[in-house]
C-alpha cells in the first residue's frame, strides 16, 4: 500500500511526543532548533513535560498533530498508531525496536503496526527517527548536530547510527531534511524521494540505500529530481538474494544485484559513490557546481609533485586535462619565472609565492580559457603556526573565478590541511572547498555526467516467474532463439553414429558438440573445424550418444557474451562483454537495464576491451555492428514479452563482418517444459 505524502513531517506546524525519556529528548531538540509550532507532549502520569502541559493520551490533543514521536514498547506502539491515525494525524516516527528484526512474532507485531497505520505514514520501527532543520522538527530521542537551515541537501538513511553521523559533518554545506527508515514498514525510500525532490528547500538528495521496493515509483522521483536539477547521490550497501542466481550461466559467477543497481542509478542519472565521506562529499561538490557542459578542466598547484598526483588520480576518470592552447601558454609564461614549464596540471612553483597581483595575473590568464572546471590545490599550515603568506594565493585564485566565470574549486590534498576558516574564505570568494584531490576530480567528473544525462524511460520490470527454475540444453535454447529471429546456425541433433551423413547434408567445416551439457568446452564436449566425413565421425563416436552437428563459422572477428537476465527489483539486466573461453577470464563487460536502444548497445560496445577488434584492428576486417545491436533487439523483444523466462545466456556470440550468429546458448525458464 502507498501511504500518503510526507508534506505534513518534512514541514509540520505541531508535533506530539508519545513516551518517556526519548520524547523529553525530542522536545528539547524542538525547542533547541527553535520550532515555532505546537508541541504536544503524550504521557499517563505526568501534567507537564519541558513545560509544557501534557496530555494523557492521542485522544485528548487539541488536534490531529502533523507528525508524531511514538517512544513507547512496541505493542504500545500499535495502539498508539492506531489512535493517531484515527485522528488523521499527518505520520508517525515509530521508535521502538522488536518488530521484523526480530523474527516471526516480531514480523506479525510488525503487520498489526502496518494495519493500525492505514495509510498514515509510519516511519520506522526501529528507526531514530527523523528531522527537518528547515522546520526545527526534531522528532529525535538523542542529541544531533543539525541547525536551522532555509535551505540544504536531504539525507534518507535505514541507519540510525548512521543517520546521527552524518548530522555531525562539518562541511560548509546545509542540512534540510534527515530520515532514518529503520524497518520500512511503512515509509521507504520511494516515499522519502518523492517528498524531497517536491520540496523547494531541497537543493540534493543522499540516499544511502540497503534495496529498493519500487522501481516504477523510484525512476520517476529522479525524473522530477533531474526536471529540478536536484542531484541525487546513492551509497547503495548490501546485497540482494532476490534477483536470479543462475549459476548454470558464465553471468551469473559476474554480474548480479550490485550491477543491477549500477546499471540502473547510470540509466536514472544517480550518481553512485561507495563510502559515507564520499556521499557528503559528492552532494557538496554537485549542489555547489550544478551540472558542467563539459569536462575540461584545469589545475594548478605550486608543487610538481601535487601536480602529479591531481594527473594521476584523474587518469581513471572521465575528465579532459587538455594541453594550452599556443597563444595562452606564451601569456601564462608570461606571468610565470623563466623556470617554469607551462602544462595543465600546471606547477607554477613558489617564484610568485605571497606576490598576490602576481599571482592573480598567473591565475586570471589560467581559467581565461574553455574550461568547465578548475582546482588549486593548497593546504593550509596547522593551527598555532603562520598561515599568513596562503592568504594572497587564496585570495588570488577568487578573484580569477571572479574575472573568468569559470567554477573553481579550493582542494586540500589531506582534509585537516583545509580548515574552517579556510573553506569560509573560499565560500565568500564564490569558490567551492573540498577536502581531498579524489573527492574533487570525482565531484567534477559527476558534475560532467550529469550536464550530458539524457532523461530515459522507467525501466522494464522483472518479478520473480513461478515455478522452479529449469535450464534448456544447448539444443533446445538454440530452437527457443531461433523461432524468435536469432541468428542460429543450420544443425541438427542425432545419434552420434549419423553424424557424418548429417555433416555432409550441412557443408563442411562442421563443429561437433556434445549435447546435455552446459559448459561443453571446459569438459571437451566441443570438437571444431571438421572438414570431411570420417574426421566428423571419429569425434562423434568418442563423444558418444547424442551429438549436435552444426555449420562451423570461418569468418569470426569477435566472440562475445550476451546476456539478457533477471535482476528483481531492478529490471531487465542486459550484459555484454568480451565472450567464449575467456568470459570468466577478462571479466570485460558492460550492464545495462532494459529497455535499451541501439545507441545504448552502441556505447556499450565502444566501451569493451574489444572494441578495436570490432572496429577492425591491424587490418583485419571489422565486425558487423549493426548486426550485434539487431541480436540484443531481438532479445529484448523475446524477454519482455515471455514471463516465463528466467535468463538467456549466448556466449559466444560470433561477430562477423557480415552478421553475427549465436554460437551457444543456455535459456532458463520457469514454469514449463523442456523445449518449449
Amino acid at each position: 500500500m502507498v501511504v500518503r505524502p510526507l508534506a505534513r513531517l518534512l514541514a509540520p506546524r505541531s508535533l506530539a511526543f508519545v513516551g518517556g525519556a526519548p520524547a523529553r529528548t525530542a522536545i528539547e531538540q524542538c525547542l533547541a532548533l527553535g520550532f515555532e509550532g505546537d508541541l504536544w507532549p503524550v504521557h499517563p502520569t505526568r501534567d507537564e513535560v519541558c513545560g509544557l502541559p501534557a496530555y494523557r493520551s492521542v485522544d485528548d490533543l487539541p488536534g490531529a498533530p502533523d507528525a508524531a514521536l511514538v517512544a513507547v514498547n512496541r505493542e504500545a506502539t500499535i495502539d498508539v498508531v492506531g489512535c493517531l491515525a484515527a485522528r488523521d494525524s499527518g505520520a508517525a516516527v515509530c521508535y521502538a525496536s522488536g518488530f521484523a528484526e526480530v523474527g516471526a512474532e516480531g514480523a506479525r507485531l510488525q503487520a498489526e503496526l502496518v494495519a493500525a497505520a492505514g495509510d498514515m505514514p509510519v516511519v520506522g520501527p526501529n528507526c531514530y527517527g527523523t528531522v527537518s532543520a528547515v522546520a526545527g522538527a526534531a522528532l529525535w530521542p538523542d542529541q544531533q548536530g543539525l541547525g536551522r537551515a532555509d535551505r540544504g541537501i536531504a539525507l534518507v538513511t535505514q541507519s540510525g547510527n548512521i543517520g546521527l553521523n552524518l548530522t555531525m559533518q562539518t562541511r560548509p554545506m546545509s542540512i534540510a531534511h534527515l530520515l532514518t527508515l529503520g524497518n520500512q514498514a511503512g515509509v521507504g525510500i520511494e516515499d522519502c524521494l518523492e517528498a524531497l525532490v517536491a520540496d523547494p528547500a531541497v537543493t540534493g538528495i543522499g540516499l544511502h540505500i540497503e534495496a529498493l521496493h519500487d522501481v516504477g515509483r523510484f525512476s520517476a522521483a529522479c525524473a522530477v529530481a533531474a526536471e529540478r536539477a536536484v542531484p541525487v547521490v546513492a551509497l547503495k550497501t548490501g546485497t540482494s538474494d532476490a534477483g536470479a542466481r543462475i549459476a548454470a550461466s558464465h553471468t551469473g559467477s559476474m554480474v548480479g544485484s550490485d550491477v543491477a543497481y549500477s546499471a540502473l542509478f547510470g540509466r536514472l542519472g544517480v550518481h553512485r559513490v561507495d563510502s559515507i565521506p564520499g556521499l557528503l562529499d559528492a552532494l557538496h561538490v554537485l549542489t555547489s557546481l550544478g551540472p558542467l557542459s563539459g569536462n575540461r578542466v584545469v589545475s594548478l598547484s605550486c608543487s610538481g609533485g601535487e601536480a602529479s598526483v591531481v594527473a594521476d588520480q584523474a587518469a581513471g576518470l572521465d575528465l579532459d586535462f587538455p594541453d594550452f592552447p599556443e597563444e595562452q601558454a606564451r601569456r601564462i609564461a608570461g606571468t610565470l619565472s623563466e623556470f617554469v614549464s607551462v602544462a595543465n596540471p600546471l606547477d607554477y612553483h613558489t617564484f610568485i609565492w605571497g606576490d598576490e597581483e602576481a599571482l592573480g595575473n598567473c591565475f586570471t590568464t589560467v581559467l581565461d580559457g574553455a574550461f568547465d572546471a578548475s582546482l588549486l590545490v593548497l593546504d593550509f599550515p596547522s593551527v598555532g603556526l603562520d598561515d599568513a603568506t596562503w592568504w594572497p594565493t587564496l585570495r588570488a585564485f577568487g578573484a580569477a573565478r571572479a574575472a573568468s566565470g569559470t567554477p573553481a574549486l579550493l582542494v586540500g590534498s589531506m582534509a585537516e590541511n583545509l580548515p574552517a576558516a579556510a573553506e569560509q574564505a573560499a565560500v565568500d570568494l564564490g569558490l567551492i572547498p573540498v577536502r581531498g584531490i579524489d573527492a574533487a576530480l570525482a565531484g567534477i567528473e559527476a558534475a560532467a555526467r550529469w550536464g550530458r544525462h539524457e532523461p530515459r524511460g522507467v525501466p522494464s520490470p522483472a518479478t520473480a516467474p513461478p515455478g522452479a527454475p529449469e535450464v534448456l540444453h544447448e539444443v533446445a535454447s538454440k530452437r527457443l532463439l531461433g523461432n524468435a529471429g536469432l541468428p542460429v546456425p543450420p544443425g541438427e541433433e542425432v545419434p552420434a553414429s549419423e553424424a557424418d551423413a548429417v555433416a555432409a547434408r550441412i557443408g563442411f567445416p562442421v563443429v561437433v558438440k556434445a549435447t546435455g551439457l552446459v559448459h561443453k568446452s571446459e569438459s571437451g564436449g566441443v570438437v571444431l573445424d571438421l572438414a570431411d566425413g570420417p574426421a566428423v565421425a571419429a569425434a562423434a563416436g568418442e563423444l558418444g550418444g547424442t551429438v549436435l552437428v552444426e555449420a562451423q563459422v570461418v569468418d569470426a572477428v569477435a566472440e562475445l557474451l550476451l546476456d539478457v537476465r533477471r535482476e528483481p527489483p531492478v529490471g531487465w539486466l542486459l550484459t555484454l562483454g568480451v565472450g567464449g573461453t575467456l568470459v570468466e577470464l577478462l571479466r570485460d563487460t558492460r550492464s545495462l537495464v532494459l529497455p535499451v536502444d541501439a545507441d545504448d548497445v552502441r556505447r556499450a560496445l565502444e566501451d569493451l576491451a574489444v572494441a578495436p577488434l570490432l572496429a577492425g584492428h591491424r587490418g583485419r576486417p571489422a565486425a558487423d555492428v549493426d548486426a550485434i545491436i539487431g541480436v540484443v533487439e531481438r532479445l529484448q523483444d523475446l524477454v519482455l514479452s515471455r514471463p516465463d523466462l528466467v535468463e538467456v545466456e549466448v556466449n559466444p556470440l560470433l561477430a562477423c563482418p557480415d552478421g553475427a550468429v549465436v554460437a551457444d546458448a543456455l535459456v532458463t525458464v520457469a514454469g514449463v517444459e523442456e523445449g518449449a
